[in-house]
């Protein structure tokens, strides 16, 4: 379909700089970002006379700007959306979780992961970093739901050794290139849950596709004190060692880096990937964020599964990540609110190997969210990108659009989806397994 969004403020996140003017989409890609003064170059460019639109939106003077990009996040665990809380995490992990996720299966997972594609529109969330159980079904759900996902694998001791690394391999091989919505990349539970012959396994997967690797790291204290006492050295370093970073890739959480831990992350251009509302809930600890960016670390931002979170909300993500930091440091400069923007947006997309998803400009992915200025917590409008983290909500979400499609807006999903009948496969879901 072909858009023309009007009378619109811009933020194309290439800079802080807002703009006023139009943004066209021609199927899937953005055709034009601008004023709308220059736009005969486009018709000349495209070799045509005029656009015939099928929708022109007036904007209103609302924002236009990139979606966001949930970096980390375990669709599937809507499942056990306030099961199992207030627990450490060893205990929700072992006790809780993992025994009512040996009963699920991929259907489960299908209509899990649908449920959790309704709450991501809702935050202006369109890509997300998904780490779960069954592959196929997550796939499934996100193209029938038009979610943009990159998946990776999360291999680990409790499944068979040889039949993981061979539905990896699998998988990554059928997602690359199978469906512009999906993507794939190899990656493991974490180190307390991998022999080191596994992660041996894991570097010579990485090594045979010069890939990037993803994996939990550095969530806890108690992770890093005993892979310490288990291997002599850090997570970070035991995998670097390894050769498993050899071709970039990144960790999740990262909250217990240490300066050696850090310079790995540097020098193989590794991704953080905060999750400031787990880590919080769970009393994980507070990540860094301020040395990480010192050091020129990409740190993107995940909301983490539902389960530890529980909501999936990049809003309440990126207010975290900040205030959190200003406590860290004792410093209420530390990480400022358009760093946080860039981690939620741009950071995002590069940690998720989607560099087409980053900015608003022409040639770009229609992956784009519209924000309403005209709530009371964005006025008076001072300083936008400060309003988006420091006042912005999820009720800002004026309307979400991935691959030129809108599946939200206005409050409303898009008649594609059968809203009710999602909220009760859920339900039924939790029923069979209690």
């Amino acid at each position: 379909m072909n858009y023309r969004f009007y009378n619109a403020r811009i933020l194309t996140m290439e800079n802080a700089d807002i703009i006023s003017g139009e943004v066209w989409v021609q199927n899937e890609r953005i055709i034009y970002v601008g004023d709308g003064c220059d736009t005969d170059a486009v018709y000349d460019r495209l070799h045509l006379k005029s656009i015939v639109w099928d929708r022109e939106i007036d904007c209103e003077g609302n924002l236009l700007m990139p979606g966001f990009k949930d970096a980390h996040t375990h669709s599937g665990m809507t499942l056990l959306r306030s099961y199992a809380d207030d627990l450490p995490l060893q205990d929700w992990l072992t006790k809780q979780i993992f025994p009512i996720e040996a009963r699920m299966d991929g259907e489960m997972i299908y209509h899990l992961t649908k449920l959790a594609i309704l709450e991501y529109l809702t935050s202006g969330i369109t890509a997300i970093f998904d780490m779960y159980l069954t592959p196929d079904t997550i796939a499934k759900a996100c193209v029938d739901m038009g979610m943009r996902c990159v998946q990776v694998s999360g291999m680990s001791g409790q499944s068979d050794f040889d039949e993981s690394l061979q539905r990896t391999e699998q998988c990554y091989l059928k997602y690359n290139g199978d469906d512009p919505l999906l993507s794939y990349y190899i990656g493991f539970h974490a180190e307390y849950t991998c022999s080191k012959e596994l992660l041996k396994s894991v570097a010579a997967l990485a090594h045979k596709y010069k890939a990037p690797v993803y994996t939990h790291l550095a969530e806890t204290k108690s992770e890093v004190e005993g892979c310490i006492e288990r291997h002599g050295m850090t997570p970070a370093k035991l995998f670097d060692s390894l050769g498993i970073f050899d071709y970039g890739g990144g960790g999740y959480h990262c909250v217990y880096l240490n300066d050696e831990d850090m310079e790995i992350f540097r020098r193989r251009n590794l991704s953080v990937v905060t999750n400031p509302g787990s880590n919080t809930k769970l009393a994980s600890g507070i990540a860094p964020i301020s040395d990480y960016l010192t050091r020129g670390i990409n740190v993107a931002i995940g909301t983490d599964g539902p389960a530890s979170n529980n909501c999936l909300d990049m809003f309440r993500e990126m207010f975290l990540v900040t205030g959190l930091a200003k406590l860290r440091e004792e410093d209420a400069s530390a990480v400022d609110a358009w760093e946080v923007l860039k981690m939620a947006t741009v950071n995002g997309s590069k940690a998720m190997n989607l560099p087409d998803t980053d900015v608003l400009a022409e040639g770009k992915l229609a992956d784009m969210i519209m924000i309403d200025l005209y709530q009371p917590n964005m006025q008076p409008i001072n300083n936008i990108p400060k309003n988006i983290v420091y006042s912005g909500s999820k009720q800002n979400v004026k309307m979400t659009m991935i691959h030129g499609s809108i599946l939200y807006e206005n409050g409303r999903f898009a008649d594609r989806y059968d809203v009710g009948e999602i909220y009760r496969k859920a339900n039924e879901i939790i029923d069979s397994l209690r």
